[in-house]
């Protein structure tokens, strides 16, 4: 019935990254903690930089480099300097059983529940059960509305239908924050956060579009990629600290919305000797703080990418398809902790997207997309399913649970934990729901 209603995002491409880069004109610092205020504000002038914005918690500082220096010159500079930890560019970021609910587009979920069927028009047709089991997860929980989900990307639609608050369901929860624009309207300048945001999380059992992984789980929307598909890691650290601390009250908001899952659909590689302390040590912050990070592995088909790296504080996410088997750039290396349906996902675009874009896309506002991206706000969505049956659980026990309950799909050519997908697809329903004992006869 629905078959020529929805197209492919992003021409039917992956999301990636493209040439990687920084900003041209500012630098991450950190300084000795040793040093005073007054120390601090006299080095900075010395090099005749300006302070752009500190980033509480850490004491990191965004510098704005002088007219008639470059980046690569002022961290040179400021790494001969014994007071400065680490000074680093401010590099790109680029976006990577219960009855059926009776969303318009479920049966073209076989990421949720796959039985074969055909998935989009025209075809293919998927394996039966290469899916994440959903249907019998949410016999234990369809997630709690007091488990949030931060999603750090291009933003949310507050007007779609199947994310849209209402005097019924608070979805989106009113501390966002866009960090590209400096202010309180994280609104969706490109489609992808919707995207996102919607698989995690949307609205569920609503005759209307899809079906979200944790179906009352609310979303903090962090915007931190600009409409032309790019951010930078100062953005995304900044939102990483702003999501723990505005929920716990630290910035002295008057409401507190604690988040228990940051979904990172987005990464940018790094040459040889690169490196980004900030990014870990925000990730760090979060981790000690409760906080599960999940992040996408990459599209390039080549070596995981940031910040999914950091394996010890986040869930690093490549893909599969609806019949398990691996996409063909679906980013691999030894840090991949799970796989997660990444290619020919539908979801919801904003309402605003003129339908000329998806080509036969005569019914916005929804869409299909390949790419971790999707992947990775999949395996958010189940983090907030766990967090919502066992609140007590620590990130490292979630994380644990997400890795360890997952099948090994590639167990014929590489059998237990590998490079391509970690330790399997997962299995949400291994993950939640308690195991029958029955004494034999």
């Amino acid at each position: 019935m629905f078959r020529h209603q929805v197209h492919s995002i992003n021409q039917g491409q992956p999301f990636g990254m493209g040439e990687t880069r920084y900003a041209p004109d500012r630098v991450l610092v950190k300084f000795k903690p040793t040093l005073s205020l007054q120390t601090i504000d006299t080095a900075i002038n010395a090099y005749q930089a300006k302070t752009i914005k500190q980033i509480p918690v850490l004491d990191i500082y965004i510098l704005k480099v002088p007219e008639y220096s470059t980046v690569e010159e002022m961290i040179y500079a400021l790494k001969l300097n014994p007071d400065v930890e680490y000074a680093t560019p401010d590099y790109k970021t680029y976006i990577t059983a219960v009855p059926k609910p009776n969303d318009n587009f479920f049966d073209l979920q076989y990421a949720l529940f796959n039985q074969g069927q055909e998935i989009g028009f025209p075809g293919p047709q998927g394996k039966n059960r290469a899916d994440i089991k959903a249907l019998e997860a949410w016999e234990e929980t369809k997630g709690d509305e007091q488990v949030i989900i931060a999603v750090l990307d291009t933003g949310i639609d507050f007007d779609h239908p199947d994310l849209a608050n209402t005097d019924e369901v608070e979805k989106i929860s009113s501390n966002g924050y866009d960090f590209v624009n400096n202010d309180n309207d994280p609104s969706d300048d490109h489609g992808h956060g919707t995207f996102m945001a919607g698989l995690a999380a949307a609205k569920t059992n609503n005759v209307e579009g899809i079906a979200g992984v944790s179906w009352n789980s609310q979303i903090l929307p962090l915007k931190v990629v600009d409409s032309d598909d790019t951010g930078y890691v100062s953005w995304l650290v900044e939102a990483i600290i702003y999501a723990v601390v505005k929920g716990r009250g630290d910035l002295g908001n008057d409401e507190t919305n604690p988040v228990d899952v940051i979904s990172m659909s987005l990464g940018f590689p790094l040459g040889p000797g690169e490196e980004v302390p900030a990014l870990e040590e925000a990730l760090a912050y979060a981790h000690a703080n409760g906080v599960v990070c999940v992040a996408s592995a990459g599209n390039e088909g080549s070596s995981v990418i940031y910040p999914a790296v950091y394996d010890e504080y986040c869930l690093a996410v490549a893909a599969t398809d609806y019949n398990d088997s691996i996409p063909y750039w679906s980013n691999f290396g030894p840090e991949v902790d799970v796989a997660a349906p990444g290619l020919k996902i539908v979801g919801p675009v904003p309402t605003w997207f003129p339908g000329l874009i998806w080509n036969d896309f005569t019914l916005p506002p929804y869409g299909f997309a390949d790419g971790t991206s999707a992947s990775t706000a999949i395996v958010s969505g189940f983090a907030a399913l766990i967090k919502s049956l066992k609140p007590w659980l620590e990130p490292d026990e979630i994380m644990d649970i997400i890795r360890f309950s997952a099948d090994d799909v590639n167990a014929d050519e590489h059998p237990g934990k590998d490079d391509f997908l970690g330790n399997g697809r997962i299995n949400m329903e291994k993950a939640l729901v308690p195991i029958e004992l029955t004494r034999s006869k």
